[in-house]
């Protein structure tokens, strides 16, 4: 799954870049799963992770919790680097354009 911050590099209307998608692809969480443990509808997570809807203060604590991770290793007002980058140092090789 991407990032909202692959998409050419937007946050979409909420302002913010998240990894909500990855963290739930990599634990295996369903977007109900999620909304369960969270008390919003499954589709709130949908918006959450396109960037269409930023979440209350309350909400993204809630989601920092749920993962055990801290707000900022969750949500940011900047694009976050691929976690290739981050941990390996490894930049991703440029995507040749389809013709």
């Amino acid at each position: 799954m991407q990032e909202n911050d692959q998409r050419g590099l937007k946050p979409g209307d909420s302002g913010l870049f998240n990894r909500i998608a990855v963290l739930r692809a990599e634990r295996g969480v369903s977007r109900q799963e999620l909304a369960d443990a969270v008390g919003v509808n499954y589709q709130t997570i949908g918006f959450l992770e396109r960037g269409d809807y930023g979440p209350s203060l309350k909400l993204a604590f809630q989601i920092a919790e749920y993962f055990g991770l801290p707000v900022e290793a969750i949500f940011s007002k900047k694009p976050f680097r691929p976690l290739s980058e981050q941990v390996y140092g490894v930049s991703l090789p440029a995507v040749k354009e389809r013709r």
